[in-house]
């Protein structure tokens, strides 16, 4: 009996003893370098084991890095001056060239910028862009305008040649008619009286239908008179001869009214009147001539 309690008691402590140990044992320390050895040899034996029978590796595989690709270098920025701007206080037409003389293709309005690429040679014009076509161009006169940045470096456009002025046929206006005529001293004539003969051109823009002839003898200081319609020429005691009228361009015979005497040598002063219409109507002109017969 006493040999089985020996046994049973040193197996008891020797349990007791191992579950104390565990209980104080501190926790292990992980040598990083005995584990990456670890891991390495793991692999090798792998590499082993999975190898053709008979084949023994005598080299360890390397790993191959590819080098990281190197990036372009950015390049440097290379600064660009801004294009001067170009604003108005009052709205201003832009032509094809520097100058009224030039068509009309677009205008800046108040509120409205422009970029400014020249100038006239006079400083006076801008080369601007269209504000009203954007991919064209036009001159834009300054007196008006307020500009934002260095105009100093623009170039200097020579102006496009003036445009050829249409030349616009003149309208010659149809004249408005008017009665005109030439009158001179023809001659003197006499039968039963002593009568004066005129030539009378119409020259005006109207045929001449009637006609008045006023004599004032000053040397016997009497007046004698006649109107008639249509022109008359007396040809002595022969014959009258008479028109209803006178034709533009055409020039007659016009015989006054007689004297009871003989005005030869006597100074005479005439006035002739003709008019367009019958009994002296419509239009008018009147001539004054002076003579001695």
């Amino acid at each position: 009996m006493k040999p089985k309690r020996i046994r049973l008691s040193f197996l008891t402590f020797a349990c007791l003893t191992l579950a104390c140990a565990t209980l104080t044992q501190p926790a292990p320390f992980f040598d990083t370098d005995s584990i990456n050895t670890m891991i390495v040899q793991t692999a090798q034996s792998a590499l082993t084991l999975s190898a053709v029978p008979g084949f023994i590796p005598t080299t360890t595989p390397s790993l191959t890095l590819t080098p990281t690709q190197t990036g372009t270098p950015t390049p440097d920025y290379t600064f660009t001056p801004a294009i001067p701007i170009i604003n108005v206080s009052v709205d201003t037409n832009c032509r094809n060239g520097p100058g009224k003389i030039y068509d009309y293709t677009g205008a800046l309005l108040i509120g409205e910028i422009s970029e400014i690429f020249a100038r006239d040679p006079s400083g006076n014009y801008w080369y601007i862009r269209n504000p009203d076509k954007p991919s064209g161009f036009c001159w834009l006169w300054g007196k008006y305008a307020s500009i934002s940045g260095n105009t100093t470096l623009l170039p200097i456009y020579t102006p496009p040649p003036t445009p050829t002025p249409t030349s616009t046929p003149t309208m010659t206006p149809t004249p408005a008619p008017a009665p005109d005529f030439k009158a001179a001293y023809a001659s003197m004539d006499s039968c039963a009286g002593w009568w004066l003969e005129f030539k009378v051109k119409n020259s005006g823009t109207v045929d001449l239908k009637s006609v008045e002839v006023v004599l004032y003898d000053k040397d016997m200081d009497k007046t004698i008179s006649n109107l008639t319609d249509g022109f008359s020429d007396v040809n002595g005691c022969i014959s009258t001869s008479t028109r209803d009228a006178l034709p533009m361009g055409m020039s007659l015979i016009v015989s006054s009214p007689a004297f009871n005497f003989d005005p030869t040598g006597h100074e005479i002063h005439a006035t002739i009147t003709v008019c367009s219409k019958n009994g002296l109507n419509g239009l008018c002109a009147t001539k004054k001539l002076k003579f001695a017969p």
